[in-house]
Order: structure tokens, then C-alpha cells, then sequence
């Protein structure tokens, strides 16, 4: 059957499944572990998925995104506005309305889009859903350490052939909550306590990484922060302020967010969505800051072992848009010292988005040097390499559901502080007169590391096999796949990043 046979034959199709394509052949077909099926969903519960439409002009987009981030050209920091780029991207009028009518035809009228009309989220029964997506078969699922409910598709599905040239994928159906890459370890023991501390707090982050009390947001200026909760993470105002009571005496801040977008569950809050707030907002002291709120899926920067026995970054650490933050700890777990890597740290080659310009020449220079590589079976050495950067991820102090809880771990924790460092950055450009930094990566890497202490000591764990034996990569000088180019500090941090 012809293309022209499968246009025609459009809403036929729906009921059919003939003349039909797989946009997404790596589908997941297996349940994570920790999860469990609670059976059939009923056909006529809703469900949301989201419809990622064609976009149009992607070569010119990435060209303009590598002109305003690279500060050799004239260029730099004159970014698109979100209607410049929804005119740039936004799907054909042909791609609009055939999907519109394809849509239609199987009753589904309940659609959202956005401002570039790239995303179309849709609710729908669960009998519409398995119309329009041959091979679908909806089931409710069970786990993760917050037990949550999801709604998914243990079958690949399906799109009428007509579909191709317009549809990429459907969202909502295969991928599960990954597992936080939080963890609680227990308190180290440690004879002599002379001039110790006891966890991480924003005071111990602030000296390590010198910041000074006057080193605050003017909570005036034009800027912002922002972070975002997924998968029933919710952070709470009473936590927050807790928070800043007990950890923020030494420095100017704010113990409240200026804005939550979206729907702030009422429930339990979550570790990881208290950590992420209170960890912003102690960092990037004193700066006004919004909490993105959905139920939705998010990716987590961990790593995993396949059966094929490969190193597997998942996505979005591994995108070479995302400036990816790897984790280290103190050296001796109750000084503030230099750091070594994080044995939890993630970091690696994505087998998904190839090596971009800005990195080749920082990731060419690790492998040829790095004595200490895993076999080349086990990663993607022409793949985008990460993480960029690093922070501190042991040992934190957080507090959740009204108790302060002690030795939380992971680089859901560095991500926050970095990203803080980084709005106090925009805050001095900002007042300044310039624009505030964007995509940082491609200065990141012409510079080399400036401003950041170059971690050297520590490799992640990894799969324990007769040949790898429990090591993953190990950090050195200069770049590597563990902490990036190493972690900040701040004057110096400062002074590299604030002109041009």
C-alpha cells in the first residue's frame, strides 16, 4: 500500500492497524524491577499522553543556539525570545492538521498544546487511547520506593504509516519513575572531633567554596531561579522555613518560593523535592525562585548496566544541551578538605547523542591519557560525555515532613548547589548590564576548568564482573567522565564567567 493509499485511508486505520510504522523501536518492553502489575485498566479511565509533533528548521536552531553560547561570537547572549523560536519550530500547517484530524476522528477532543505546538497533550478513555495506538494495552502498575501509581503500556505500539512524516512519539505510555539516585547513608564514626562538622549544611558548602556573607541575590534585580518536582515530589513552605531557621543564619535569604507553577500536592513532601528547594535557595542565597510542579515523568543522571554489558547514561544527563553535575565528598568525611569522587557519582559516553565540538578536544585529551579506562565494549567512546561539572553530594542535612534528616546523598543534591552558584553569577551579570549566561558549556569548556578546583582522586562504582571488577571511571587532571571539570569556586568562578 501506497503513501497516497494510507492518506486516504487515514481514519480507517485507527480501527484497522494496517499500513502502520514503530516510532520508537527501543521501546520498553520489560517492568523495571521494583514494580508490579495491579492488572487492566479499565477502558473507559482516562489517561493523559502527550503527542511530540514534528518540528520544522532544527539545523538553523542549533546554529543559533551555538552562536549566542559561544563567547567568541558577536553573537553571545543575544538569545531568541520564545515567540522567535515558536516561529522557528513550530510544526507545519500540514503536520497541525493532520493530527488535529486524525485525533478528532477517534473522538479525542480534549487537547492542550503549547506555545510552540510542538507538545500536544491530550486526556482520553483508555479504549480511544488503544484505537489510536495499535499493539497498546493499558495496565495499571505499582513501586518505586514512594509506591506510585502509574498507568502504562507493557506492549510497543503502533501509528498509521500517514503519521510518519508528522508524529515522533507518544509520551505517557513505556517509561516508568526512574529510581532517585538519593540515598541515606549512616553517619560515619570518626575518632576526634576537634573542629569538625557534623553533615552538610549551606554554611559548610558556603566555606568550602568560598562565598562570603555579602556573596547574596539583592532580592531586587531581575532575576530568578527555578527548579521543577516530578513523580509526586512535593517540597513544603512550613519544611522550607524550618530550613532556613535552623542552617540559614549566617547569610541574607528568602524562606519562601515566589511562585509555584502547576499543582502542589497536599500529601507527604518528598526528600528529593525538599532537598531541591532548600538547596537552591541556600545556595543561590537571596534570589527569587519558582518551583515548577508536575506528576510527570524526569530523567535521573545514574547510571545502569544493560545485559549487553554496556555502560548506559540515561537521558537528560547525557544531552549535550544540559550542563550535567557529578558528585564528589570530602576527603575525610567530617573536615572540610579537598574532595574526592563521589563513588555514586554518575558520569559516562551517552550511546544516544554523539560527542558535540565544544568537548571533543577536553574528552579526546582523557582518553588518550586516563590509565585507568573500563574495556572499550563497555562504552561509547564517540558519544557525548558527561557529567561537566561537580559538587559536594554526601552527607546532607535536609528537612522533610517537619524532621531534620541527616546523611543524604547523591547528585540530586550537587545539582541544586551548582545551579545556585550559578543564578548569584547571572545576578552580578544582570546588574552588570549583561545577559545572563544561558547555555553555559561552550564558554565551560574554552575555558578549560577556570574557576573550578580541579578534583583529581576517585573513580565510580560500577558493575562488579571478572573485568571491570567494580570500576567505572576514574577522575584526573583536568576533564573526566566522573566530575567534569571539578567543582566551584565561587571568586574565582565569578571572575571567569562575568565578562563578556
Amino acid at each position: 500500500m501506497g503513501l497516497q493509499a494510507c492518506l486516504l485511508g487515514l481514519f480507517a486505520l485507527i480501527l484497522s492497524g494496517k499500513c502502520s510504522y514503530s516510532p520508537e523501536p527501543d521501546q520498553q518492553r520489560t517492568l523495571p524491577s521494583g514494580w508490579v502489575s495491579l492488572g487492566r485498566a479499565d477502558p473507559e479511565e482516562e489517561l493523559s499522553l502527550t503527542f511530540a509533533l514534528r518540528q520544522q528548521n532544527l539545523e538553523r536552531l542549533s546554529e543559533l543556539v551555538q552562536v549566542v553560547s559561544d563567547p567568541s561570537s558577536p553573537q553571545y547572549g543575544k538569545y531568541l525570545t520564545l515567540d522567535h523560536v515558536a516561529d522557528l519550530v513550530r510544526p507545519s500547517p500540514l503536520t497541525l492538521h493532520t493530527v488535529q484530524k486524525w485525533l478528532l476522528a477517534a473522538g479525542v477532543r480534549n487537547c492542550r498544546s503549547v506555545i510552540t505546538q510542538d507538545f500536544l497533550t491530550c486526556w482520553l478513555s483508555i479504549r480511544q487511547a488503544e484505537l489510536l495506538l495499535p499493539g497498546a494495552e493499558f495496565h495499571h502498575y505499582m513501586g518505586g520506593p514512594a509506591e506510585t501509581h502509574v498507568v502504562r503500556s507493557p506492549h510497543p505500539y503502533q501509528l498509521p504509516q500517514a503519521l510518519a512524516p508528522h508524529v515522533d512519539f507518544v509520551g505517557g505510555l513505556h517509561r516508568f519513575p526512574p529510581t532517585s539516585s538519593l540515598r541515606q547513608r549512616p553517619e560515619p564514626q570518626v575518632a576526634g572531633t576537634i573542629g569538625i562538622h557534623l553533615g552538610v549544611t549551606p554554611n559548610v558548602i558556603r566555606k568550602r567554596y568560598n562565598l562570603t556573607a555579602q556573596d547574596v541575590g539583592s532580592g531586587t534585580s531581575n532575576n530568578s531561579q527555578a527548579c521543577a518536582q516530578f513523580l509526586e515530589q512535593y517540597f513544603r513552605d512550613s519544611d522550607l522555613a524550618e530550613f532556613m531557621r535552623l542552617f540559614g543564619g549566617n547569610f541574607a535569604h528568602q524562606a519562601s518560593v515566589a511562585r509555584v507553577v502547576g499543582q502542589q500536592g497536599r500529601g507527604r513532601a518528598g526528600i528529593e523535592a525538599s532537598l531541591d528547594v532548600q538547596y537552591l535557595m541556600s545556595a543561590g542565597a537571596n534570589i527569587s525562585t519558582w518551583v515548577y510542579s508536575s506528576p510527570g515523568d524526569s530523567g535521573a543522571g545514574c547510571w545502569s548496566v544493560s545485559g549487553r554489558h554496556q555502560f548506559r547514561p540515561s537521558f537528560p544527563a547525557s544531552s549535550p544541551y544540559v550542563t550535567t553535575v557529578g558528585g564528589t565528598s570530602f576527603q575525610n568525611p567530617f573536615r572540610i578538605t579537598n574532595e574526592i569522587v563521589d563513588y555514586i557519582s554518575g558520569g559516562g559516553f551517552s550511546n544516544v547523542f554523539p560527542r558535540p565540538s565544544y568537548q571533543e578536544e577536553a574528552v579526546a585529551k582523557f582518553l588518550n591519557s586516563s590509565p585507568h579506562l573500563p574495556p572499550s565494549s563497555y562504552f561509547n567512546a564517540s558519544g557525548r560525555a558527561y557529567p561537566d561539572v561537580a559538587a559536594l553530594s554526601d552527607g546532607y542535612w535536609v528537612v522533610s515532613n517537619s524532621v531534620p534528616i541527616p546523611w543524604v546523598s547523591g547528585t540530586s543534591a550537587s545539582t541544586p548547589v551548582f545551579g545556585g552558584l550559578l543564578s548569584l553569577i547571572n545576578e552580578h551579570r544582570i546588574l552588570s548590564g549583561r545577559p545572563p549566561l544561558g547555555f553555559l558549556n561552550p564558554r565551560l569548556y574554552q575555558q578549560h576548568g577556570a574557576g573550578l578546583f580541579d578534583v583529581t582522586h576517585g573513580c565510580h562504582e560500577s558493575c562488579l564482573n571478572e573485568e571491570v571488577e567494580g570500576q567505572g571511571f576514574c577522575s584526573g587532571p583536568g576533564w573526566d567522565p566522573v566530575t567534569g571539570w571539578g567543582t566551584p569556586n565561587f571568586p574565582a568562578l565569578l571572575k571567569s564567567l562575568l565578562n563578556p
